[in-house]
C-alpha cells in the first residue's frame, strides 16, 4: 500500500511533478534542484520511493520545501513509480522527470504557456540534450519533430522521446479513462479499466513492460484518444546516458518494444499492418546509433544492416539523420576508436545546431 507522509497543506497546485525514485542518490540532488529552481513556481513534486536501499531518501529530506511529497510503496519498477505519483498528483497539468535526468530553468514555464494557449494539446514535449554521468554536455540531443503529429509518428518515431520530456495535461487522462470503460482501447486495457479506473489508483503505464513502458502508453493515448501531441523546439530536458556502454541488452529491448506494440496491435489491425515494418527498421536505427554511443562496430553494422533491410524508406523520409547514421557506422569501422570520436562529436554538434536553427 502507498503511504503519503504528511505535509504541510497548500493550494492545488498547477502543476503536478511526478519523479519515481530507486536507488538514485548520486543524481537526487541534481533531479530536484532543477524543480525548485524552475522560473516557474507553481507546483508540487510528488516524489515516489520504489524501494529505495541508498541513501536517496537521507538526500531528499535534505531539502526544506512544503511542495515536496513523499510517496512510499514496495518496488513495482518505473511504470509503477510513475502510476502511483499520478494517482496522487493534484494539478491541473502532469510533469514526468526520470530522478537520473534534470531541467532548464524555464522547462515548466515554457509548457504551462504552451498548454494554455493550445487547449486541444493533450501532452507538450521538447527537444532533449544528452548528458553523461557527470552532468557534462555530450554535445548531441533529441530533436523530435514538434507539429502535426499523427498516429503513425508516435509508432514509428515516438517524438515524445525520453521519459522527462512530456508534460501531460490531467483532463487527457480522465478522458483516456472513459475510453476504458467505453471499450476503446484493446480488451487487455479494457478489462484493467473496468477494475481499477474507480480506484484510488489507476494504472496508465502498463506495468508488466520493464522498458518500452512510455512509447506503448502514448501509441494507446493517441489510438484511443482525439488529445493531439506537440513539442517545444526548445531543448529543455538534459537526459542522462552513458556513452561507453549500451544501456541493456539491445535483444531483449527488442523484445521489449515488440511486446509493447503488441498491446495494441489488435485493437488496429490495418494501421499496424501498414506500419510496423517502418517502425522496425527505425528502432534497429536506435539500436545502430545506441551502438554507435558505445563504441560497438560490430553492433552498429548488425543494427544498421536490419534497418535497411527492414525498410529501406527510412533514407528518404529521414535522408539526413539515415545517412549520418551509416556513415557513422562506417567510419567507425574503419577508424581508431579515439580518432572516431572526435570526429563524432564535431558531425554530431553540427547537426545539433542546424536542428535548433531548423526549429
Amino acid at each position: 500500500m502507498s503511504n503519503a507522509i504528511t505535509h504541510k497543506q497548500f493550494k492545488k497546485p498547477q502543476v503536478s511533478v511526478i519523479i519515481p525514485m530507486f536507488n538514485v542518490e548520486k543524481y537526487i540532488n541534481k533531479c530536484i534542484s532543477s524543480v525548485l529552481d524552475q522560473t516557474f513556481n507553481d507546483f508540487e513534486v510528488i516524489c515516489v520511493d520504489d524501494g529505495c536501499k541508498d541513501s536517496t531518501l537521507a538526500k531528499l529530506k535534505q531539502f526544506n520545501d512544503p511542495r515536496i511529497r513523499l510517496i512510499q510503496q514496495v518496488n513495482r519498477g518505473l511504470a509503477g513509480a510513475r502510476n502511483t505519483g499520478i494517482s496522487h498528483a493534484k494539478g491541473q497539468y502532469i510533469a514526468l522527470l526520470d530522478a537520473d535526468d534534470f531541467w532548464h530553468e524555464d522547462k515548466l514555464a515554457k509548457h504551462v504557456s504552451h498548454l494554455n494557449s493550445r487547449p486541444s494539446v493533450g501532452i507538450s514535449y521538447c527537444s532533449s540534450l544528452f548528458v553523461n554521468d557527470d552532468d557534462k554536455p555530450l554535445g548531441i540531443g533529441q530533436f523530435p519533430k514538434l507539429k502535426n503529429i499523427r498516429r503513425r509518428d508516435v509508432l514509428c518515431r515516438n517524438p515524445i522521446g525520453n521519459g522527462s520530456a512530456p508534460v501531460m495535461r490531467k483532463a487527457m487522462l480522465i478522458d483516456y479513462v472513459n475510453c476504458l470503460e467505453k471499450g476503446l482501447c484493446s480488451k487487455t486495457f479494457r478489462n484493467k479499466g473496468r477494475e481499477k479506473c474507480h480506484q484510488v489508483r489507476t494504472e496508465y503505464f502498463y506495468e508488466k513492460l520493464k522498458q518500452s513502458e512510455d512509447i506503448e502508453f502514448w501509441l494507446r493515448l493517441s489510438l484511443s484518444t482525439s488529445w493531439k501531441f506537440e513539442g517545444i523546439g526548445q531543448a529543455l530536458t538534459f537526459y542522462r546516458i552513458n556513452p561507453h556502454g549500451l544501456s541493456s541488452n539491445l535483444e531483449a529491448q527488442f523484445s521489449c518494444w515488440k511486446a509493447a506494440l503488441a498491446l495494441n496491435k489488435a485493437s488496429q489491425p490495418s494501421f499496424f499492418n501498414r506500419y510496423y515494418s517502418l517502425a522496425k527498421a527505425y528502432q534497429f536505427r536506435y539500436f545502430a546509433r545506441r551502438a554507435i554511443q558505445s563504441g560497438k562496430s560490430d553492433t552498429a553494422w548488425l543494427y544498421m544492416g536490419k534497418a535497411l533491410k527492414t525498410n529501406f524508406r527510412i533514407i528518404y523520409q529521414e535522408p539526413l539523420r539515415t545517412l549520418n547514421t551509416l556513415l557513422c557506422t562506417v567510419l567507425l569501422k574503419l577508424l581508431p576508436y579515439n580518432v572516431y570520436k572526435s570526429l563524432e562529436k564535431y558531425i554530431m554538434g553540427q547537426m545539433c545546431k542546424l536542428k535548433a536553427e531548423v526549429k
